[in-house]
């Protein structure tokens, strides 16, 4: 009987044994583990005691780790990003190009800044669809404000934004200077490989009027002299044209086409592109009369008819374009540095006028 008690125990014992072990299976996915000091770790977690880590690397087999040189653990749900003993993660650095940005969100916290040659810029990330950020020169002036809210789809590869950038023209004139850019984007592809299109509007005021004769036509007073000889000699004035004072507001509409490539784990080719197509309204002011004549034999000169001015509206059609290519080169998921070599093109009134614009980036996550 006594040996059967045991047995019994025993039995029970090991069943309930096998019973917890079976509701709570050991978690092997693999866990990205990064140390405070940036080096990183693509290992299973074989048991955690609450002062450190038992882990299960590729590269160095079983490692202890102290938790407190644990800065973060971030599981990886699709192995096929990990190359060469690196795990890639999304970073907020995907959602840029050079210029334009793709539809793609920059998940909530990461948040990124990017120097270039022209000046900073800082983006946070408010929440997984909302990201807010200012740019200026290194002047810190202008400065304006941007804004950019993601819109997803059923389809992961299929994304839709909405932006905006508000700036003012800053210290640089009184502040008077103001401008505005908004936008709709759609996005096919992942970070790694995506393309974009995009449509909004933009305008700008410099803070300076400018002085716009007003249309008509206008002719010039005459006076009219009596010679010494009893002949008489009328001169003609030109004529006095009013003008309106005006808002020096440029606007057009912006289209852009641009995308991103990865080539290797480490390096993307992009490339950014933007059209304005502008149509504005010139006065065009012509003065014709006021013909002059010389009589040899009497030596009295003059204007024999009067001035005659007309102002009329011509409209002209101005088109800048600018295209970017280039490439980026991630040293890691907090860093990244960029360079393109751009090309800047202007028609207006049948003229063109081209020039490059190189550009060098670097990002930074923080």
């Amino acid at each position: 009987m006594k040996y059967f008690s045991i047995l019994i125990f025993t039995c029970s014992f090991l069943f309930a044994f096998n019973s917890k072990a079976q509701s709570t299976p050991k978690d092997t996915s693999l866990r990205l583990v990064e140390k405070h000091d940036g080096t990183q770790y693509i290992a299973k977690i074989l048991s955690d005691d609450g002062r450190e880590l038992l882990l299960q690397t590729e590269a160095l087999g079983k490692l202890y780790l102290p938790k407190s040189e644990v800065k973060r653990i971030s599981r990886i749900d699709d192995v096929g990003e990990i190359k060469n003993g690196e795990f890639r993660e999304d970073s907020p650095f995907s959602t840029r190009y050079a210029f334009t940005n793709n539809a793609l969100a920059i998940k909530k916290n990461q948040h990124y800044a990017m120097v270039n040659l022209f000046g900073p810029e800082i983006h946070f990330a408010v929440t997984d669809r909302l990201n807010v950020g200012v740019m200026t020169t290194w002047l810190g002036s202008p400065l304006v404000a941007v804004g950019k809210f993601t819109i997803p789809t059923n389809n992961e590869k299929v994304n839709f934004s909405i932006g905006t950038m508000l700036g003012t023209s800053g210290y640089l004139n009184q502040f008077q200077g103001f401008g505005g850019l908004h936008w709709a984007t759609l996005t096919y592809g992942d970070r790694k490989n995506n393309i974009s299109f995009s449509a909004g509007y933009g305008y700008f005021n410099s803070g300076d009027d400018i002085y716009n004769h007003e249309l008509g036509v206008y002719v010039g007073d005459s006076t009219t002299n009596t010679n010494s000889n009893g002949t008489t000699t009328t001169y003609y004035d030109y004529p006095d044209v009013p003008r309106n004072r005006e808002p020096n507001l440029l606007k057009a509409p912006i289209f852009s086409v641009a995308g991103i490539f990865q080539v290797t784990n480490r390096a993307s080719f992009f490339f950014d592109s933007m059209v304005a197509l502008a149509n504005s309204n010139r006065n065009i002011r012509t003065t014709t009369g006021g013909d002059y004549v010389y009589d040899p034999v009497t030596g009295i000169s003059g204007y024999t008819s009067p001035f005659v001015t007309t102002v009329t509206e011509q409209q002209v059609s101005t088109v800048a374009l600018y295209i970017m290519p280039g490439m980026r080169f991630q040293k890691n998921d907090n860093r990244a540095f960029q360079i393109a070599i751009a090309g800047v093109s202007v028609w207006e009134d049948g003229n063109n006028y081209t020039f490059p614009l190189p550009m060098m980036s670097w990002f930074f996550k923080f």
